[in-house]
C-alpha cells in the first residue's frame, strides 16, 4: 500500500527555545559549580521538558510531612496534561523575568531560585485544580505557598500570563481578584477587600499594569490597562487607563510615564518628587 505524502513526511521535532536555553544554562551551572551539579541535573537536565522540570521543582519546594513530593509531582503532571495551556503561561512568565528584572541574567534563575516565580506557578496549578473540583488540594497548595514563599494567592483568582512578581514577600491576591496579562507586581502588594463582605469583592487589574512595592488596591474596583501605581499607595477607587496614581489614599498625578509601565519598571514618580522639592 502506497503511503500518503503526510505519512512519508518525517515527524517534525517541536522547537522549544526557552527549554533549549534552560538546558544550555544548566550545563554551564553544572560545569562552573560542582557543588550544584546534582541539584541541576535533578531539577533540569534529567527532564524531557520544561513542564516536567517545573513540576519536579515545585513538588520539592512544597513537600511537607503530609504532602509527599512524589505524589505532588505526579499530580502536577496530571494537571498540566489536562490543561496544556499552562505551559504557554509558564514560558511567558519566564520571559517576563528575563526582560524586566535587572537581577535576572539567565532564564534558569527563576526556575531554580526565585520564590516569586515558584509562588506564581504554584498558583497556576492550584487554579486548574480549583476548577477541576479538587478544591481541598488547591487550598492546601495555597497554604503551602504562603508558608514556604510568603505569598498568598487564592486559587480562584484570575491571573493572566507574562506576569512578574519581583521579590514577592508579602504578596496577597484575593479570591475574586483579576490580573491582566503582562503585569508586574513588587513585594508587599495587596489586591484585597475592604471588609468582611462576600461575593465579588476584589480588584480588577488591567493588562500592562505596574504595582509598586507595598501598594494596596482594595475593593471591587477597576484599574485600567497600563496604569502605574506608585510604591506604598492605597487605591480605593477606579483608575482610568495609562495614568499614574500615588498616595494614601491614591490620587491621579498624571500620565503613566510610558506606554508600558509594567515592562519599563520605572519607579520614579516625578509629580511627587517635584512637590517635595518645592516645599
Amino acid at each position: 500500500m502506497q503511503k500518503t505524502a503526510a505519512a512519508r513526511r518525517p515527524e517534525l521535532k517541536r522547537v522549544d527555545p526557552i527549554w533549549s536555553r534552560l538546558q544550555d544554562e544548566a550545563e554551564q551551572v553544572r560545569a562552573n559549580e560542582p557543588a550544584l551539579a546534582g541539584f541541576v541535573y535533578a531539577t533540569v537536565l534529567s527532564h524531557a521538558s520544561l513542564e516536567d522540570a517545573l513540576c519536579h521543582r515545585l513538588s520539592q519546594r512544597l513537600q511537607h510531612t503530609v504532602g509527599d513530593a512524589g505524589l505532588l509531582n505526579r499530580t502536577f503532571l496530571e494537571v498540566i496534561e489536562a490543561a496544556p495551556e499552562v505551559g504557554e503561561e509558564v514560558r511567558a512568565d519566564l520571559a517576563a523575568w528575563a526582560t524586566r528584572d535587572p537581577a535576572c541574567e539567565r532564564v534558569i534563575e527563576p526556575l531554580l531560585y526565585f520564590k516569586g516565580f515558584h509562588a506564581l506557578e504554584t498558583y497556576r496549578l492550584s487554579h486548574i485544580l480549583w476548577h477541576m473540583g479538587r478544591r481541598d488540594l488547591a487550598l492546601y497548595l495555597q497554604s503551602q505557598s504562603s508558608r514556604v514563599f510568603a505569598v498568598d494567592i487564592h486559587p480562584a483568582a484570575k491571573i493572566g500570563k507574562g506576569i512578574m512578581i519581583d521579590h514577592a514577600t508579602g504578596i496577597v491576591i484575593g479570591e475574586t481578584a483579576v490580573v491582566g496579562d503582562n503585569c508586574s507586581l513588587l513585594h508587599g502588594v495587596t489586591l484585597g477587600g475592604t471588609g468582611n463582605e462576600s461575593g465579588d469583592r476584589h480588584p480588577k487589574i488591567g493588562s500592562g499594569v505596574m504595582l509598586g512595592a507595598g501598594a494596596k488596591v482594595l475593593g471591587n474596583i477597576s484599574v485600567g490597562d497600563c496604569v502605574r501605581v506608585a510604591a506604598g499607595s492605597v487605591v480605593l477607587k477606579d483608575v482610568p487607563p495609562r495614568r499614574t496614581v500615588a498616595g494614601v489614599p491614591a490620587r491621579e498625578i498624571g500620565f503613566a510615564g510610558c506606554e508600558e509601565p509594567a515592562i519599563a519598571m520605572d519607579q520614579f514618580v516625578a509629580g511627587i518628587m517635584d512637590d517635595d522639592e518645592s516645599e
